[in-house]
């Protein structure tokens, strides 16, 4: 969302008409990663802190979740094709039984419904 990239703008209209946005602690540190490697990490950081997402935490519970999630996911073992990071947002999304936003088609191959 930060590039503009071609569907930012549903995806900034999906979030500001939610009024829980979940995300995990290590999906979160995924994107500042990320960011900062492409030089928009500040940017980044703004754009979640001003969308006030409650941040969930990786426990012992849900990194047995994430792993679970990679092996009948991941790549090399299903069509979906997650990566690790992918496993985050997927296991907050399963176990609070909430749509997950995302762009492509790997969670389309998922049990997990889109918001868009």
């Amino acid at each position: 969302m930060v590039l503009a990239e071609s569907q930012s703008s549903a995806c900034i209209a999906a979030l500001e008409a939610e009024d829980d946005i979940l995300i995990s602690a290590g999906t979160v540190a995924e994107a500042l990663i990320v960011a900062d490697r492409r030089n928009v990490g500040e940017e980044m950081a703004g754009l979640i802190d001003g969308l006030g997402f409650e941040v969930t935490a990786v426990t012992p519970a849900s990194g047995r979740r994430i792993a679970e999630a990679y092996g009948r996911w991941g790549k090399g073992i299903h069509p979906a094709g997650l990566n690790f990071g992918d496993c985050f947002a997927y296991e907050v999304a399963k176990d609070r039984a909430c749509r997950l936003l995302y762009v492509g088609d790997d969670f389309s191959k998922t049990d997990i419904e889109s918001a868009l």
